[in-house]
């Protein structure tokens, strides 16, 4: 069949998509800018009082939407429920709310793990092109390998696509084919604009540090946020610089007009920014829009332990809430309140560890002041029961604060937590101190 005619064929509104969502369904999301819109979400609610067992995965929420309005889906539980892999602003409360499960996800296990739950799956991407390939715009990450191995092991049942036209267009494998979808839905929606964080001065102190340990031609990965902000800031005077990431890097235009990213000494990819998702502005997106020397490929490839580890000097710098004394950094949730996932952090942290001259650097505020206006560390002597351990003690390295770096690769957990309790905030080191005697030392 000619492609243009499949693709008719196949062709239906929002309603007549949520139409086939049946009873159980798991229906995996794509991630980030690669959600559906908050009208197709809408269309599946919509059904909620006819539907039975129904959950809806996503992961990192951009788009508001009723799926994350906590008293409207109070009404559906047990008819629809969410579900997510990876909290953010829009959907934390909800998630904090325990209403929803939880479903722990890595970056590079991702493609597998929808694979293996989701009956239904649904990405935005691009319209097709001349010869029929629709493009994955902004997000990769696990939607290809969600629907071609869902597929393989006969789970997926139903693949659809919102067709947006104002989704950018990313070169790598980042093409699928219309004869792997089921349903096109065209909807014309503006792609969501991720703001950039505006650096304080503990923002500024924890990049100045962490700048200390970036060289010239090193390879990089970073989340966002504002302390990302103070490292990107600082970047002026760096050369060569290569990224291999789970996500377009802040500010990766200015990066390559000042020379600072050349992607020129990276064994592989040369000269190209290699990622598998991107949020941004408009000028990052009409930047990385059909842009040769920006690639997206499946978080299972960029995110791979074994991948990165083949990068030399490849440095990783991500945040973190909270690190005991022993090493186990926390970047999730505390206790058993969600806030956010691991993401690719623990992928990164692996990779840097076997990387030949690898750097981990993990980034957090030492303390944080709660309602009461009183301060905690966030170095601590053990972390609060239920608390997810994002990255093992063992491959722990570099700590930053705003005192301080902190290389705890190679120590002993006495001399881990002296190395740890110098860059917590001054006024907590006394107590850090009595619980490190307490905690690691015989008492007399």
């Amino acid at each position: 069949m000619d492609w243009k005619e499949e693709y008719k064929q196949k062709s239906t509104s929002l309603a007549g998509a949520a139409a086939q969502i049946r009873n159980n369904d798991f229906v995996g999301i794509g991630l980030a800018v690669g959600s559906c819109s908050p009208a197709m979400f809408d269309a599946i609610l919509d059904r909620g009082k006819e539907l039975k067992g129904v959950r809806i995965c996503d992961s990192v929420a951009v788009r508001p939407s009723r799926l994350y309005d906590l008293e409207f889906m109070k009404g559906l539980d047990g008819h629809i429920n969410f579900d997510p892999s990876f909290g953010t602003g829009a959907s934390r409360k909800i998630i904090e709310s325990r209403l929803p499960d939880y479903l722990p996800l890595m970056s590079s296990e991702g493609g597998d793990k929808y694979a293996k739950r989701s009956d239904v799956f649904i990405c935005m991407t691009t319209p097709p092109n001349s010869q029929g390939f629709i493009n994955l715009g902004l997000t990769n990450f696990y939607t290809m390998e969600a629907i071609r191995k869902g597929r393989a092991e006969g789970k997926l049942r139903l693949a659809i696509a919102e067709v947006n036209d104002q989704m950018p267009t990313i070169y790598g494998n980042n093409w699928m084919n219309v004869s792997e979808f089921d349903v096109f839905v065209e909807n014309s929606t503006p792609i969501p604009k991720v703001g950039r964080a505006t650096p304080g001065e503990r923002e500024k102190k924890i990049g100045d540090y962490a700048l200390e340990l970036l060289k010239n031609g090193d390879t990089i990965q970073m989340g966002i946020g504002a302390i990302p902000e103070a490292v990107v800031a600082g970047l002026e005077g760096k050369h060569d610089l290569g990224v291999l990431t789970e996500m377009f890097p802040i500010g990766l235009p200015q990066l390559v007009e000042k020379g600072i990213v050349t992607n020129a000494k990276k064994p592989f990819h040369k000269g190209v920014t290699v990622a598998t998702f991107c949020m941004g502005d408009q000028s990052m997106y009409d930047y990385v829009h059909e842009n040769p020397v920006c690639e997206f490929y499946p978080s299972s490839y960029t995110n791979s332990p074994a991948f990165i580890a083949q990068h030399p000097n490849m440095v990783a710098m991500n945040m973190a809430m909270m690190v005991d004394m022993s090493g186990q950094i926390a970047s999730e949730g505390i206790g058993h309140r969600m806030v956010s996932g691991v993401g690719g952090q623990l992928d990164f942290m692996v990779g840097t560890f076997y990387s030949e001259g690898g750097r981990g650097i993990t980034m957090l505020y030492s303390s944080r002041k709660l309602k009461d206006g009183s301060f905690v560390s966030a170095i601590m002597p053990e972390l609060p029961p239920g608390t997810p351990v994002s990255v093992p003690r063992f491959y722990a390295q570099y700590v930053v604060t705003e005192y301080g770096i902190a290389d705890i690769r190679y120590k002993t957990r006495r001399e881990r937590g002296e190395a740890l309790i110098n860059i917590a905030h001054p006024d907590l080191r006394g107590e850090l101190r009595n619980s490190l005697k307490k905690n690691f030392y015989m008492s007399k």
